[in-house]
């Protein structure tokens, strides 16, 4: 992820479908995520946790049971990056384990380095992760995070890599990229099924972003999943990034229609990336089961 990155939900319609928000109950501080079709996943990294920016809850890479009694019910936390280990990664597993959290990792790859040694790097930060983690908790789910630079070829090869050694086919996040989604595009059928295979993690922070020279802001996710051609539908999708300006850290939440997310996570003091996956309890933990590594 780039570093772009409740007061109480009112989320969504209750009469939405499954790819449109659904109501939640609000409280005095607090939100519950326990009954929506969208659940929060929040993502970190070695630059988590950024700058406060109000009164109110806060979290570290050693304690994150405020991001639980907000509404979190995953934290995925960055494993590397285009050859370098994250250094909060395992303190972040453990924290989250301990706050009871589905767990995840992403290698964020980039192209200067080959894909199999960065898909190698992950796999063995993961399986290092694994042996640690208590043997009662969910898989540890995997993600590619793959720079908007890349060829398809590359991703695949990171996707095949990771699959052949743990058996797991990674969750594919992409950037709002004009390059990427040509590539996906106008690639051949046998390309296109092999990356359909991934589950799509989209980023979109605003109705408004996403405007190229050959494409429209997409408005909104199902729109941008139609600008890449691949995917029939999305599953996680970050809604929610951060800035960096003048010296603060400040939220970019997608505010519009009838996705209107609040700035804040309920009381939490600070700017968060912040993600929903698409998806009722049952389909939230067949997801994390088919998409992440147990115990070794």
């Amino acid at each position: 992820m780039k570093y772009v990155l409740l007061l109480p939900l009112l989320f969504f319609l209750s009469h939405c479908a499954l790819d449109s928000p659904s109501a939640r109950p609000t409280g005095p501080s607090v939100a519950r995520a326990q009954s929506s079709k969208l659940h929060e996943i929040i993502n970190v990294s070695s630059y988590d946790p950024k700058a406060r920016s109000r009164a109110g809850s806060s979290y570290s890479q050693y304690d994150v049971t405020a991001l639980r009694a907000n509404g979190a019910r995953g934290l995925i936390a960055r494993a590397g990056k285009g050859g370098k280990l994250d250094e909060k990664c395992a303190s972040f597993i453990k924290s989250g384990d301990r706050a009871g959290l589905l767990m995840g990792v992403y290698y964020r790859v980039q192209k200067h380095l080959s894909p199999i040694r960065q898909a190698d790097q992950f796999v063995d930060r993961a399986l290092a992760l694994t042996r640690t983690r208590p043997a009662n908790v969910h898989p540890l789910l995997l993600c590619g995070d793959y720079d908007g630079d890349l060829e398809l070829s590359a991703i695949l090869a990171f996707q095949d890599r990771v699959e052949q050694r743990t058996g797991v086919v990674p969750v594919a996040y992409l950037e709002n990229s004009q390059a990427l989604k040509l590539k996906t595009r106008s690639a051949d059928p046998a390309t296109k099924a092999r990356m359909a295979r991934a589950p799509y993690w989209l980023a979109l922070y605003s109705h408004e972003s996403g405007r190229t020279s050959l494409f429209p802001p997409p408005g909104k996710p199902e729109n941008l999943v139609k600008q890449y051609g691949l995917w029939p539908r999305w599953a996680m999708w970050q809604y929610g990034g951060v800035n960096w300006e003048n010296g603060a850290s400040k939220a970019k939440v997608y505010h519009y229609g009838r996705y209107r997310f609040p700035k804040y996570f309920g009381n939490m003091d600070r700017p968060l990336e912040r993600n929903v996956f698409r998806g009722s309890d049952q389909e939230l933990s067949a997801f994390w089961q088919r998409h992440g590594m147990a115990r070794r």
